[in-house]
């Protein structure tokens, strides 16, 4: 299935969740001088005009990354959500005004060094074409393939370290089983890497098989983060939450998000919660 297309959910509020951990950890990343391979499973399009018919048209953006870019001069001293405004400041036509959000491939490759490599997966056929005209350094690849068998097949990489993001649609409750199988798989070529898993919360609770393969699969240390916006009602559709594992965490993680994630609680509504934890180790 290839509708998906995330630009009607840029700078949602689970893209902040799911961004801020991704730049804390490449932040974590950058302070060792040893090149680092990237690897983005579902890639998207990299930048997202909030103006773009898709992104306008639910405007989701407005109940997440507008809320904290509205408040960013009231914030307190929370280092890590202060440096990761002002990267989003920079993608901006003007610093007064919110006009762009930066998808993962942005992220990842907005501070690569030149010893380092970046690998973007995207199988949408029209989504691989924004990406593909995307300016970004010559040591990206851009792959038009699935990034889940990607991923796997392009194992073990060259470098000393790796760093992985798998950030799926979930449309289909077969891919949470599919992403347990290929993330189990490519810790067995890669121990070492350090992987980011997000996952919908959603009323129906598919995301517990996830959360337990990788659980029983035998790694050693996942670390659980997850932003709720409010509990599910009975019957209710939709997503109510964001969820991120990442195994191998970098030490310092939980501290740096948690206060991060005190100031940002409070912008995302009355209802909203933080929690995180050690799903396995630790």
């Amino acid at each position: 299935m290839l509708s998906y297309q995330h630009a009607y959910h840029a700078g949602n509020f689970a893209d902040v969740h799911k961004h801020l951990t991704l730049f804390a950890i490449i932040d974590h990343l950058l302070r060792k001088k040893s090149a680092v391979t990237y690897i983005d499973t579902h890639a998207g399009r990299g930048l997202y005009p909030l103006a773009a018919e898709e992104t306008a048209r639910l405007g989701e953006y407005r109940e997440g990354i507008d809320r904290l870019w509205q408040a960013r001069a009231l914030l307190g001293n929370a280092p890590l959500l202060d440096d990761w405004l002002a990267a989003v400041e920079r993608v901006q036509a003007r610093s007064d005004r919110l006009d762009h959000y930066p998808g993962s491939p942005w992220w990842l490759s907005d501070r690569l060094r030149a010893q380092d490599s970046l690998m973007l997966f995207e199988l949408h056929p029209g989504e691989h074409g924004y990406l593909a005209r995307q300016v970004m350094p010559d040591n990206v690849q851009r792959i038009h393939s699935d990034g889940l068998q990607g991923l796997v097949k392009r194992l073990p990489v060259a470098t000393p370290r790796l760093c992985v993001l798998v950030d799926p649609s979930y449309e289909r409750k077969a891919e949470y089983g599919q992403v347990a199988k290929a993330v189990l798989e490519a810790m067995r070529r890669a121990r070492h890497a350090v992987v980011l898993v997000w996952y919908p919360l959603l009323p129906a609770g598919h995301h517990h098989e996830l959360l337990e393969e990788l659980r029983v699969g035998g790694l050693r240390k996942i670390w659980r983060s997850e932003l709720r916006l409010r509990e599910a009602a009975e019957s209710e559709r939709g997503m109510v939450g964001s969820g991120m594992l990442v195994i191998n965490p970098p030490w310092g993680l939980e501290s740096r998000l948690e206060a991060a994630m005190r100031q940002v609680t409070p912008l995302l509504g009355a209802t909203c919660r933080y929690r995180s934890d050690w799903w396995v180790g630790e």
